[in-house]
Parts: C-alpha cells; structure tokens; sequence
C-alpha cells in the first residue's frame, strides 16, 4: 500500500491528470487537444495521424513504418535531415513511432518554440517530397531494424508468428515492421500513395501537453495547419475479428538459448468507456497476476515453484482493433514448457474459482493506479496517453476518469473477467523450440538505423 507521503502525491498528480484538457477541431478537420500543465517552461507537441499498420493491404505491410522515415527526408523546402537539425539548434528534442492503430511524431522543447514545431510538422504534412533515391538507401535502414528486432530476436518471433495465427480477419495479424518479402518489393510509389491517402489534415490531431496557453496553441494551429485543405478519407472497412472457435497452438523453431512460452487469449478493449466494466476488470487482473515480486505469477512460478526464471502479464485496453490479454514465460534450467505452461493454467484456475481476497484486491488497485497517476506526471506521456485515446476514439473525459473506473473494479469483476475471457476456445498458445546456435555472418552496419518503431 502507497504511505502517507505517497498518497499524497498521487492525489496531487491526479488533481493535475484531471485538469482542463481543451478539445476543438479547426474547420479542415484536424483535432486540436491541448493539456495546459504549467509546472516548468517546457512542453510537448506531438502530431498524431489515425493511419497505423492496420490500415496497410496486403503486399504492402510496412508501408506505414516506411513512411514514418520517410517524414524526415525533407520537404520542398527543408532539405533531408534538417527538420531534425532545426529542432537540435533550438534546443529541443524529436522522435516518431509507428505502431498498429496510428502513426505519430513529436518534438519535446522550451514552451517558446511551439511556434517552429508547428511550422516544420505543417510543412511535412502538405508538402513531403519522397524522392526514388532517397526511399531506396530507407528501405535498407527498414530492413536492417525489422533483422535486428525480430528476425534476430527470438521472443519476437514467436510473437510475430502467434499474432498471425491468433488474429484470422482482423489485420493485426501482419506485423507493425512489414513482412521481409513485402519490404522488398515496396516502392517509392507505395510510399506516395499512402502519404496521399492518409496524412492530411482531417486525419491528424495535434496534441499539446505543458507551460502553453490553450487559446495560443488553438491559434498557431490555425496559422500552420488551417490552410491545408481536407480530402476525402478511404473507407475504413469493419475487419471484424470473428469468434475464435477452439485452442490454438503454434510450435516456432528458431537458433535460442533457452525456451519460451506466450500465451494470448482475445479480451475486449474500451468502446463505450461510461459503460464498459470488463477492460478495467482485466487491467486489475494483470496487476494480480504480474507488475511486481507479490503478484501471483512472480511468487508462485519464480520464487515457490521455481519452474520459470520470469513470468509476466500484459494487457492494453485501449486500441482501434480487438484486444489481447498474454502472459508469457521462460522456464528455469532443467524446467519444460510443458510445466511452466500447467503452472500458468494452474493460477488461471485458481482465479476463476475462487477469485481474489478484498485485501489483494485492495494492494493491486493501489499499485495498478499509483503506476498509472505516476505515469501522467511526465508531461511527454500525458500527450501520448491523450493522443492514444483519441485515435481509438475515446475522448478525453475517457482518460480523466480512469483512475476512477479502476477504483470502482470489485472482486467479483475480476474473477468475472477471468472465468469470461482466459477460456480455452479464447486462447492461442506459441511455444519456442530452441534450435543449436550457429555463427551469424557478418552484416555490415547500416546507416540510419534508429531504435524506435
């Protein structure tokens, strides 16, 4: 439980997560949310397009990563490399990242240049340049990331090749990173296409977050983005994941040193955030079984059992597409998969049938919010957590009332929750083989290889 010192501060942080946040939508479309948080003369700008890996075709997985890259190779009038260059000499620092449900950019900075992070994200947003040259030495750089992350990391693997397996309609079965054979026969033109298609100004949202007056930021979004017209947006096709209708098991053999095993089963995500219950159940529910040395797959299969080196539980309820609730684990020397796996199920059980004590309940809750509210208190994730919702399509009303949705979470919701969705019929099961190890050739460095998504 928090101390006396520690729920104070987290009361003190929340009262800041639940101030003010300005939502409008300027007349080309584009979302403006800004989270006024004046504590120090700094702020966030972030620029959020609802165009992620779930929106690629077949052919063409990837493309929404390429693109990311591709935002930084200039414009027709900022030669390639300066936007990061322009944002270095000010003082300030800039990333972007892609993932499956949206694509974003942001520059951290003095509150005083908000003013240039507009003008460089705007100018990108209508007057990218992608040149067949420059997409060409890019797509070596993507290649190289999607070896380093997931081809040569076998945990990666198996999640690549669970997540195919475990999804049959819904487009999250194709990898954030692309598949190897479509990078290879991507082109400049697919890059143009889906810059066309998706960043424009109706598509976007820009999120504000830091020592920033609403009504000045809603005014610099006029001057920069008001003039860039909207376009008719592709129609977004449901994709609808259908019901999965039996256990399904995949057996990944790959150069490792030790076995691994994940788990998924399907889970509801938040769609109606004022009603919805059971995404907040399942978020109590993986603090019960993961998060820290008391959580239950830490005490019973590392430190009791000791059958796994590590064992953990992960859960995202918000997205775009459906939801999966995973633990996964790496059995301890000498230990099989096959009884780390019976371990899991094991506490599975335990919990559907005899549910969790109001005092766990209680001490789950505290560390569950206290991680939360903690979290809100960088300015950097306030934005990112503001963006996240609303690319799902939650508002920020959602966000704000969190912390109260977990609070309201009961016992009986959580043992509901897990007797509801950690059912066989809802789970898919990926096992690593571990192959012999063999010397790996030499690849020479690539430049430009970031580590970001």
């Amino acid at each position: 439980m928090l101390g006396m010192r520690g729920m104070l501060l987290a009361l003190l942080v929340i009262g800041s997560a639940h101030a003010a946040v300005t939502d409008v939508t300027l007349d080309n479309g584009m979302r403006v949310i800004v989270k006024e948080d004046h504590r120090a003369p700094v702020m966030v700008s972030q620029v959020w397009y609802r165009a992620g890996s779930i929106d690629e075709f077949n052919g063409t997985t990837g493309v929404a990563h390429v693109l990311e890259h591709l935002m930084f190779r200039g414009t027709k009038t900022v030669p390639p490399g300066e936007f990061s260059k322009r944002i270095a000499a000010a003082g300030g620092r800039e990333n972007a990242f892609t993932d499956r449900d949206h694509t974003a950019y942001f520059q951290q900075m003095q509150k005083d240049r908000l003013e240039l992070a507009m003008q460089l994200e705007s100018d990108r947003m209508a007057n990218l340049v992608i040149r067949d040259d420059l997409f060409a030495k890019e797509m070596q750089v993507v290649m190289e990331e999607r070896r380093l992350r997931t081809d040569d990391q076998p945990q990666s693997v198996v999640y690549e090749h669970l997540m195919a397996a475990a999804f049959q309609e819904s487009p999250y079965r194709r990898p954030v990173i692309g598949w190897m054979d479509d990078l290879q026969h991507l082109t400049a033109q697919d890059a143009r296409d889906w810059y066309a298609r998706w960043y424009v100004p109706n598509n976007a949202t820009l999120v504000v977050a830091g020592d920033v007056k609403a009504d000045d930021v809603i005014a610099l979004a006029k001057r920069y983005f008001g003039a860039i017209p909207r376009r008719a947006l592709p129609v977004r096709k449901p994709q609808d994941e259908p019901a999965q209708i039996g256990e399904k098991r995949i057996v990944v053999k790959a150069p490792a040193k030790v076995p691994y095993l994940l788990m998924a089963w399907h889970a509801p995500v938040l769609r109606d955030w004022q009603k919805d219950t059971a995404p907040y159940a399942l978020e109590i529910l993986a603090g019960v079984l993961s998060g820290n040395d008391s959580a239950r797959l830490q005490q019973s299969l590392v430190k009791t059992q000791q059958v796994a080196v590590s064992a953990s539980a992960g859960y995202d309820d918000v997205s775009r597409g459906p939801g999966m609730f995973m633990i996964d684990a790496t059995p301890a020397p000498g230990k099989s998969v096959d009884a780390v796996e019976k371990a899991i199920r094991d506490q599975v059980e335990r919990l559907q049938r005899d549910g969790i004590s109001e005092a766990e309940l209680a001490r789950v809750k505290a560390q569950v919010i206290a991680s939360d509210v903690y979290r809100r208190d960088s300015l950097f994730y306030q934005a990112m957590l503001l963006g996240t919702y609303a690319t799902a399509g939650l508002p920020p009303e959602a966000l704000a009332h969190r912390v109260d949705k977990l609070r309201a979470v009961t016992a009986r919701d959580v043992q509901a929750a897990a007797k509801q969705w950690l059912q066989d019929d809802e789970l898919s099961v990926g096992v690593l083989d571990p192959q012999p190890l063999k010397p790996q050739p030499h690849r020479a460095p690539v430049p430009g290889v970031r580590h970001d998504n």
